[in-house]
């Protein structure tokens, strides 16, 4: 049972005592023994000629109580025992005797009550107002099912009252008076009600009843025989309680007057300590037992564990309304979570984690044959230190969603941290606990919120890190991702070291160009180049066109999209080298079919079959277009071959000349590095005439125009020098260059072809646009390992080390001997120089 907490809820009144003086205890004529219905209380003590509210519970009882209303409303009120009694006023002898009821034992000694007033409450809870009438004792039980009913009689006290008990009575009175007058938690009418009552039995049950005393302590003045025993005990609690109020009043005596806010929070919680304190009933801060049960579900290192408990000892000497408290709070709470010893148990399998990168990505062998080579290492070490990779590529091509496939195949946990925009070295390292607000930094943070010291950390767009006055991230950096440094990370918050060997770091980067390369040096680089459009289509249909599907509530059975649907997709409607935009397209083209199934203009069970016709009615017109060979030979222009972020394409190369001078113009908005090349492909040409049979007056009274087509478009790199150089002479030598031939390769003014990079790109893009013969320099030779073998089968390769070569291939144009004539001419020339 409990006292009543009363709310907005409006209570059903089922009956109401209407007899005269209802309110007041009647007189009760007293019998041996009689039986009454029990009702046990539960942490609350009634005594005679109170007035006490009760929450009722249990079906059985609520019906008891209701018929009770309709006799003579008695009931008998016992309290209940715990087993593990309270810290009390220890008595000479014990008074309190039990017995059992429904497993629960209740004092033999209880009180007669009378049930004033029944009430019922929305919320299905009864409540009762009831008044004490006097002390009865158990003599047994009438019964052994719920409502119980128990035989008891009449407690009978003596009236006579010696000359001590009247003293102890009146010194009572005095004692409560000054209670009241001191403590401002008894209301001023208690004073006059104390004054006004004759009994002094009923004057101890009153004290008894309002005084802030222990359950057990109430219990023992409920079950002490007489009134002489009663008041002496009573009067051991008065003395106690002065005490108490004296000792607050001596406290508060202590203190400034002139306090503000804070300081009178902290006073409030310093004199309810001291009180608690004086009363033995010092209980242990929450905080502090959350932590220690915190720290005993996992094992701590040992500088770890004594930093906590040193801090715990400055919490419990803190008020926890002072600002003080929560900063030490917060900082033992972030020690006390942190993995410091927590490893998720690494997958071994290297067949099994292989199966899992295939299923996730598709191609991309150098990067998962590394992870499996870290997971082949693991196996043999079990040291579970880490690499630290570096994924390189353009957007779009699965950097991120890799290492959420790694952690998946290591099976561990994926923490991913965007490092793009950051320009605070305290997003690494944290803020110093001195400042308001202050949390570790952004590495402890993805530690604590995966819950393990070596999961897979993910380091976003590591070349996007700025820097300003507050630090330099990148610097801050090195330390994390620096192998030999890392196992004793301090974080400027938490200023213990964290070993973070264990941590898989993986960062992300479109461009090394932008890292600082004493953090690029740190980490192992693998390169993710661009797709080809025939990876674009194994990516496509395995999974781009599934997981869209899915999103956009249609079935594989409603929607058929050929391999040739995707490619007109790739081809005119995106120009990339990831696969996001091919993604979106697909996903357009899905919603449209499924609008129409919901407009009911497609049947649900039709197959929508999706040709490359059909994508301007989905996508609208084209946006890109494909560069396309000339089939027709022309003189003056040669196919070359370039490898952008977005992939490979083809360039032409285009040469016409005037009457002028010799000048060189060039134009297509072209790079610096292509522009020398232009302009070493001219030198090498009029270096060479004679051995190319051009005549000298070409180069005197003829200009050049180099332009290379879409102008709006940057170029730049030294691959089309060979392209520039073919140009010109076929424009010199009034040759056109072979059709469907294309070409790339660096070249020098000895007349030297050196290798260049993108040969998988360049060559599949040529192949798309519908080259036949490719030239590439023979250094190169060994880059068509990694060009997929259906490209390999359709075109066919020459290598060259020479420009001659090139020439010789592309415009079939043999080198000019040169004659025996001019050679004598200059030996008679030296000979003369001699004689001189």
């Amino acid at each position: 049972m409990a006292n009543i907490e009363m709310n907005d809820q409006e209570p059903i009144e089922i009956n109401v005592d209407n007899k005269p003086n209802g309110d007041k205890p009647a007189n009760i004529q007293r019998r041996d023994s009689y039986s009454v219905p029990l009702l046990a209380l539960k942490e609350i003590v009634i005594f005679p000629y109170t007035l006490s509210p009760l929450v009722i519970e249990g079906e059985a009882v609520i019906k008891m109580l209701e018929s009770l209303i309709s006799g003579d409303r008695t009931i008998a009120l016992f309290p209940e025992v715990p087993h593990l009694k309270e810290k009390a006023i220890e008595l000479a002898e014990p008074v309190i005797q039990t017995f059992e009821v429904d497993a629960k034992s209740l004092c033999t000694i209880g009180v007669l009550a009378r049930i004033v007033k029944l009430l019922k409450f929305p919320d299905g809870t009864v409540r009762i107002l009831v008044r004490g009438l006097k002390r009865i004792r158990f003599l047994k039980k009438m019964n052994d099912v719920a409502p119980f009913i128990v035989e008891v009689k009449d407690i009978i006290e003596e009236k006579s009252e010696n000359i001590e008990t009247i003293a102890m009575a009146r010194n009572a009175i005095k004692q409560f008076q000054e209670i009241i007058s001191t403590s401002p938690f008894y209301p001023e009418e208690l004073r006059i009600a104390i004054l006004n009552i004759d009994d002094n039995a009923r004057l101890a049950d009153l004290i008894a009843d309002t005084l802030h005393i222990t359950y057990m302590e109430k219990l023992n003045i409920l079950a002490l025989p007489n009134l002489h025993s009663r008041l002496q005990f009573l009067t051991i609690l008065l003395n106690r309680e002065l005490e108490v109020l004296h000792v607050g009043s001596k406290i508060q005596s202590q203190v400034s007057s002139t306090l503000g806010k804070t300081q009178r929070e902290y006073f409030l919680r310093e004199q309810l300590r001291m009180i608690k304190k004086e009363l033995g009933d010092e209980s242990k801060n929450p905080d502090l037992a959350s932590i220690e049960e915190k720290m005993a579900k996992q094992k701590l290192p040992e500088k770890v564990e004594a930093t906590i408990r040193k801090e715990m000892e400055r919490l419990a000497m803190i008020p926890q309304a002072s600002p003080e408290y929560n900063v030490a709070y917060t900082y033992v709470d972030w020690l006390v979570t942190l993995p410091w010893t927590v490893f998720t148990e690494d997958r071994i399998n290297i067949k099994e984690s292989s199966e899992i990168l295939d299923a996730d990505h598709y191609d991309l062998k150098d990067v998962k044959e590394r992870i499996l080579d870290f997971l082949a290492v693991l196996q043999l070490k079990k040291d579970k230190k880490s690499p630290i990779l570096c994924f390189v590529g353009p957007p779009g091509v699965g950097k991120t969603s890799l290492g959420q496939s790694i952690a998946r195949a290591m099976s561990r946990k994926f923490v991913r941290m965007s490092l793009g925009g950051i320009k605070d070295e305290a997003e690494i390292r944290g803020h110093r606990r001195t400042y308001v607000g202050a949390l570790p930094g952004r590495i402890i943070q993805g530690l604590k919120k995966a819950q393990s010291a070596n999961p897979v950390f993910m380091l976003d767009e590591i070349d996007k890190i700025g820097n300003d006055f507050r630090g330099d991230p990148a610097s801050a950096l090195l330390e994390v991702l620096d192998p030999q440094q890392n196992s004793a990370f301090n974080d400027h918050y938490v200023e213990l070291d964290f070993d973070l060997s264990s941590v898989m770091f993986i960062a992300t980067a479109n461009i090394t160009d932008t890292i600082p390369p004493a953090l690029l040096d740190r980490m192992e680089i693998l390169r993710l180049p661009g797709y080809t459009l025939m990876e674009k289509k194994q990516i496509a249909s395995r999974f781009l066109i599934p997981k869209q599907l899915k999103e956009n509530g249609l079935e594989a059975t409603q929607v058929s999209m050929p391999a040739r649907t995707i490619e007109s997709i790739a081809n005119k409607y995106t120009r990339e080298a990831g696969v996001r935009n091919l993604e979106r397209s697909i996903g357009t083209v899905f919603r449209k079919i499924a609008r129409k199934i919901v407009e009911k203009e497609t049947a649900p069970t039709k197959k929508t079959m999706l040709y490359p016709k059909d994508l301007h009615n989905y996508l609208g017109p084209q946006k890109f277009f494909m560069d396309e060979v000339e089939i027709k030979p022309v003189i003056g222009s040669a196919t070359g071959m370039a490898w952008t972020s977005a992939g490979g394409s083809i360039l032409a190369v285009e040469v016409t000349d005037m009457p002028g001078k010799g000048n060189l113009k060039l134009t297509g908005s072209l790079g610096d590095i292509m522009k020398e090349s232009a302009e070493t492909a001219f030198s090498f040409i009029k270096s060479r005439q004679e051995s190319l049979g051009i005549p000298a007056s070409a180069f005197t009274e003829r200009d050049f125009h180099i332009h290379i087509p879409d102008g709006a478009t940057p170029k730049d790199g030294p691959s089309a020098g060979i392209t520039i150089l073919t140009a010109l002479v076929s424009l010199l030598k009034k040759r056109p260059s072979k059709s469907r031939t294309s070409m790339t390769g660096e070249i020098t003014l000895r007349g030297k072809v050196m290798p260049v990079g993108g040969i998988k790109e360049k060559v599949i893009a040529a192949l798309v646009s519908g080259i036949k013969t490719i030239i590439l320099p023979e250094k190169n030779e060994k880059d068509l390992e990694n060009v997929p073998e259906e490209v390999t089968k359709n075109v066919k390769f020459v290598f060259v080390s020479d420009i001659m070569e090139t020439l010789d291939i592309a415009l079939g144009l043999k080198p000019v001997k040169k004659s025996a004539k001019p050679a004598k001419k200059k030996t008679a020339q030296k000979t003369g120089e001699k004689k001189k």
